[in-house]
């Protein structure tokens, strides 16, 4: 080991240490409320698609092949923004990133309400699509860097519990403004927290672990010291001290001995398959796609399966598909509740294997009528969208600081890819006019997600980001 790469340790180690011994105050709840805010409505803007669609396919008089791209182009358009706003996030940081996609994300909203064609329209919803796709894996591996890791996991769970909620409460929204003003409305309305581009810029500091990671060393001391002001300002109480930087830098470099771990430098697509990383990359890319793939087969189908199987009117369809949006949210905050208890690995592999079961369930029933439609898909939907809220937990803890928000956006691109494809094969199975079939396969998916979690995954519960990953 180098010289200069000892002094890079030592200070990354230091600024860990500084993170470690914070209490918990009234800066983080204030950060997080602020990213939070704009995660919440980029996932607002992520679902509306699915509650515009039955009125678009009226005006644009869309077939079911076009009525599927129209869903999945932003999807496309999320797998391409996660990719590339992970490596731009790793080079130029954090916020800028955020505060760009949010402003991206808004300009595409107006845009959207203003399209007269399909054409039009996919096209704005795919530019849109490189926004949220990129925000959101990069918000998460913020919020995990400025955390400590005692009950790390409840703290940014309930962070990310705002990505449903902003899928509910778009769902709520959804439901009584299409209705009543139609869907241009609805797109207006999401392009107003736009103004929360400049709150992220002035308001939220750069990742300091970011900073000594890119050799801003003094920035990020500075940074450092801004935090711990503000927190004992909030706290009213002395700080504890900080524990010795030096032998937490060893202890990680010991650890780390047996396995082959990436040097400084190997950083980017090559550093996440070297070494211990490269198992860690495919096992969450696994995750992240079987989970979303359910996801969304299910929650972008339902309303349009409501009304053209079992005849319900616009309103009932969207009414009976927000149910499912909000018993997904129960399934978020007992996933925060429980996953420093009990575990990362566990809490995946329990909420995949029970969305498993009660797709089947519903599938061996028939799916006769909507009320069962309505009462096991919202079982299901308690249990993947646990599993799916704490991949943003575990992901960006599996991933060096260097990489950490590629490896986070590298997860969010299999979440895109399961996004576009769960879908499309839902409409292709679906096209017979068939429900019971496309639980079966939902059901598949999500079993063959908690085999790869039992298989795959490693517990990263209670452990510093810089002991999970050197």
């Amino acid at each position: 080991m180098t010289i200069d790469a000892s002094a890079d340790r030592a200070v990354r180690a230091a600024v860990a240490a500084r993170f470690e011994r914070l209490p918990m105050s009234r800066w983080h709840v204030t950060v997080r409320l602020i990213v939070g805010a704009v995660t919440f409505f980029e996932a607002f803007d992520q679902l509306l698609i699915a509650y515009a669609m039955p009125q678009l396919r009226q005006e644009w008089h869309l077939t079911d092949s076009a009525s599927t791209w129209l869903l999945t182009v932003g999807s496309v358009g999320m797998l391409i923004g996660a990719v590339l706003s992970g490596r731009l996030a790793d080079r130029i940081g954090r916020v800028k990133v955020i505060a760009l996609c949010v402003a991206v994300s808004s300009v595409a909203n107006l845009a959207l309400a203003a399209t007269q064609s399909s054409g039009s329209f996919m096209a704005v919803r795919f530019v849109q699509g490189l926004a949220i796709g990129g925000e959101v894996p990069v918000a998460a591996t913020f919020i995990a860097e400025i955390t400590r890791s005692h009950r790390r996991g409840r703290f940014v769970l309930l962070y990310e519990l705002v990505f449903p909620a902003g899928l509910t409460v778009g769902a709520l929204v959804a439901a009584w403004v299409v209705p009543l003003l139609g869907w241009r409305w609805m797109y207006v309305l999401a392009a107003v927290p736009g103004v929360l581009c400049v709150l992220v810029q002035r308001a939220v500091p750069e990742s300091p672990r970011w900073l000594a990671e890119h050799g801003r060393v003094q920035e990020a001391a500075d940074v450092m010291t801004r935090i711990e002001t503000e927190v004992q300002r909030a706290t009213g109480r002395p700080l504890p001290p900080v524990t010795d930087p030096a032998a937490d830098a060893a202890g990680t470099a010991a650890g780390a001995a047996p396995e082959a771990v990436p040097e400084a430098g190997a950083d980017g697509l090559r550093g996440l398959f070297t070494g211990r990383y490269r198992r860690r990359t495919l096992v969450i890319g696994a995750l992240w796609f079987t989970g979303y793939f359910v996801n969304y087969g299910i929650t972008s189908w339902l309303p349009t399966i409501y009304q053209n199987r079992y005849g319900l009117s616009l309103s009932d369809a969207l009414l009976y598909s927000t149910v499912t949006a909000c018993a997904g949210l129960a399934g978020c905050l007992a996933a925060a509740l429980t996953v420093d208890s009990a575990g990362r690995r566990r809490v995946i592999t329990v909420c995949l294997s029970g969305a498993a079961v009660m797709l089947f369930v519903l599938a061996y029933l028939g799916a006769r009528t909507p009320a069962q439609v309505l009462v096991w898909t919202s079982l299901a939907a308690v249990f993947f969208f646990g599993s799916n809220i704490c991949l943003y937990l575990y992901t960006p803890e599996l991933f060096p600081t260097r990489m950490r928000a590629l490896g986070s956006s590298m997860g969010g691109a299999m979440n895109r890819l399961g996004v576009i494809l769960g879908p499309i094969v839902v409409g292709m199975v679906y096209a017979g006019g068939h429900v019971p079939p496309v639980f079966v396969v939902l059901g598949a998916v999500a079993l063959a997600g908690a085999a790869v979690a039992v298989l795959g995954a490693e517990e990263t519960a209670g452990r510093r980001l810089e002991e999970v990953s050197p």
